[in-house]
């Protein structure tokens, strides 16, 4: 089809993922190849806001549910162990569509769109963005060379996520957490770089009129694939959450099934029977992967045996 236009219900913009604000003040992970001018003034924006469905008290139950831990170390983090990016194949979102995830989340956030000719409505050529990061207007048209201005986010960046529980997660699951729905949203490029992956301690969005949105879709994808929060982040989180008056959630996603068990250990020529032995040899903490590391030395099972 070229050069078709289709225009989104407002109720289906962030449809599942976004809250009805109302008395409320308040992704740096991959690029999309969309061309952004400058955004236009803030006033200019309008933010159409979906059905409300839910209270606010459902998002602080949601909090209550998810375990407060230390931050896991990096080590080991990668992308590619959370999939093919942007793949077609994920369970989220019912198998094949025939269209990939980032275009899939640009057609769901974007109003005024057209296609790139002889895609059968598969790739977004132009667009216009209501931000909800900043509250601007970006008008696009997808290029090579200006692509980075607006981008997908992962509300729950991977990185984040790969320190809160990841680790644990089968490699279907977190191709699943990278390309679901529930975790991405398209926003302005600069602000998503800023962003980083930060947890709801360390950023929130600088519109303040989304806060309330954007830390109750954080709790939603992490009870959804049972990822922590440390302290500072539950504290974070449930102060924005305190302060949302008259906001409305959407209901809370289905759970996952229970996860697949991680792949066992391979066998390690080095054996502790117990931490004592490992600390007295001063290799303690053991990192899931490192000589010595067994399941049966971490307690926790966070990938750090004899912490």
């Amino acid at each position: 089809m070229t050069g078709s236009t289709r225009r989104r219900p407002a109720a289906y913009f962030l449809a599942g993922i976004t809250i009805a604000i109302s008395g409320c003040a308040g992704l740096a992970d991959e690029p999309v190849d969309v061309a952004v001018p400058p955004p236009a003034a803030a006033a200019d924006a309008v933010i159409p806001p979906p059905p409300p469905e839910q209270s606010v008290a459902a998002a602080l139950d949601g909090l209550a549910t998810l375990e407060i831990k230390g931050r896991a170390p990096k080590t080991g983090y990668d992308r590619a162990l959370f999939g093919q990016r942007w793949s077609d194949d994920v369970n989220v979102d019912g198998g094949r569509n025939g269209c990939d995830t980032r275009n899939d989340i640009l057609q769901r956030d974007l109003d005024d769109i057209t296609f790139r000719p002889g895609t059968r409505d598969c790739v977004v050529a132009t667009g216009t963005l209501h931000d909800p990061y900043t509250g601007s207007r970006i008008d696009f048209v997808r290029g090579e060379r200006t692509s980075e201005a607006v981008q997908i986010d992962h509300v729950v960046a991977l990185s984040d996520a790969w320190q809160k529980g990841a680790q644990q997660l089968d490699a279907q699951t977190r191709a699943d957490f990278a390309n679901d729905p529930l975790n991405l949203r398209a926003v302005d490029g600069p602000t998503n770089q800023r962003k980083g992956d930060g947890d709801a301690a360390t950023w929130l969005p600088p519109n303040r009129a989304f806060r309330c949105t954007y830390v109750a879709d954080q709790v939603a994808v992490k009870a959804r694939y049972r990822l922590w929060v440390t302290q500072a982040e539950h504290d974070a989180i449930a102060g924005i959450l305190s302060g949302c008056t008259g906001a409305e959630l959407p209901p809370a996603p289905e759970p996952l099934p229970d996860p697949a068990p991680a792949p066992a250990e391979p066998a390690s020529e080095v054996y502790y029977p117990h931490c004592a032995a490992a600390r007295a040899a001063g290799v303690a903490p053991i990192h899931r992967g490192s000589p010595g590391y067994r399941p049966g030395l971490d307690g926790d099972g966070d990938g750090i045996a004899c912490e």
